[in-house]
């Protein structure tokens, strides 16, 4: 066997063994680990309403943010608009608007999830279901966030009618802008713990 034959013989070695090893590797990505992760994280996921002093970095925000937006919607309409605070200021004011939401007043930061109700689909009817997208973009950003090791809950402010005019004049926001609700985030303050809300008397299989 020549010197050509040997080398292409250990490259042909050397790419399947780096082949091996990286299907092996997708694979558990992909497979068993990785629904496992994902069914921990959405049932360990809490609302956490008590936070400490640590800040919440603009790099986390975003990243909630962003998975807030990889959310299904309606005909793809993405009727959302998020507001987020990370002043101190901003939150101080939010919250003596909003008395009964005591979790902004130990919060660092929030997110306000509103739905714009003038968004069209492409044959220019208006959505009637914004609520129903930002709620499920919601509920990403708070698993990324149980994902994250920080704490939220959600506030409902839609559809409570003092509630609504109270975050759009408070933030300055436009009349077609609707606020759905107010996600507070911080760093927990304590252990919150999981509810199992599993009722098999709530599961109907092929009907009633």
């Amino acid at each position: 066997m020549n010197k050509y034959k040997i080398v292409s013989l250990v490259l042909l070695v050397a790419l399947l063994a780096v082949s091996a090893r990286l299907a092996l590797t997708l694979g558990n990505d992909g497979g068993e680990d990785r629904a496992t992760a994902v069914k921990a994280n959405i049932l360990s996921r809490k609302s956490v309403r008590s936070f400490t002093e640590q800040s919440v970095s603009r790099e986390d925000l975003d990243t909630l943010v962003r998975m807030a937006m990889a959310a299904p919607t309606g005909k793809d309409m993405r009727p959302w608009q998020f507001v987020v605070i990370d002043d101190a200021s901003v939150l101080k004011k939010l919250s003596e608007a909003l008395p009964k939401m005591a979790p902004l007043t130990q919060a660092k930061a929030a997110i306000v999830v509103c739905g714009d109700s003038t968004v069209t689909d492409k044959d220019g009817r208006p959505s009637g279901a914004w609520m129903l997208d930002c709620s499920a973009a919601t509920e990403n950003a708070l698993l990324a966030a149980e994902a994250m090791g920080l704490g939220a809950v959600w506030l409902g402010v839609y559809p409570y009618g003092d509630r609504v005019p109270t975050v759009q004049r408070t933030l300055a926001l436009p009349e077609k802008i609707i606020p759905l609700n107010i996600i507070a985030i911080g760093h927990p303050n304590g252990a919150s713990k999981p509810k199992d809300k599993y009722d098999a008397a709530k599961v109907h299989y092929n009907g009633w």
